[in-house]
């Protein structure tokens, strides 16, 4: 993918499985996971899309979708941008909350850490919430 990292078979490698980023969705709609951006304009995603259609068939397809043009202001004029595919179902990414999501970029969060600080993870990161 022209503008893709350069070193895309690790890229992938480092992911052990990918979860659907999209809000609740009906059946018609595929499950999507954003694999990575790439490095132009408009931006473009690699997505990994999945549909099951039956208890024992799933199918999958890696397409490249331009991400949602929509933003928010934050804070301090910062800008959220939606980082989902153009024309997705229901809400924008900044209004998606995933505590399965959550959890697993505070462990990465927590693994990154380790490695660059030589921490133990378990120790944490000192927020008891």
């Amino acid at each position: 993918m022209s503008g893709g990292p350069n070193d895309a078979e690790d890229h992938l490698a480092d992911m052990g499985f990918v979860l659907c980023e999209l809000s609740a969705h009906d059946t018609d709609t595929d499950h999507a996971a954003r694999l990575w951006t790439a490095e132009a304009q408009p931006p473009r995603g690699l997505w990994f899309m999945w549909t099951r259609i039956s208890d024992h068939m799933v199918l999958h397809r890696f397409v490249t979708l331009t991400l949602c043009p929509y933003w928010k202001v934050g804070e301090e004029d910062s800008r959220d941008w939606c980082n989902f595919y153009e024309d997705h179902p229901d809400l924008h990414q900044f209004h998606v909350r995933d505590p399965l999501r959550d959890l697993l970029h505070k462990r990465t969060r927590l693994e990154a850490e380790q490695r660059f600080f030589e921490k133990d993870p378990a120790e944490g990161d000192g927020d008891e919430s």
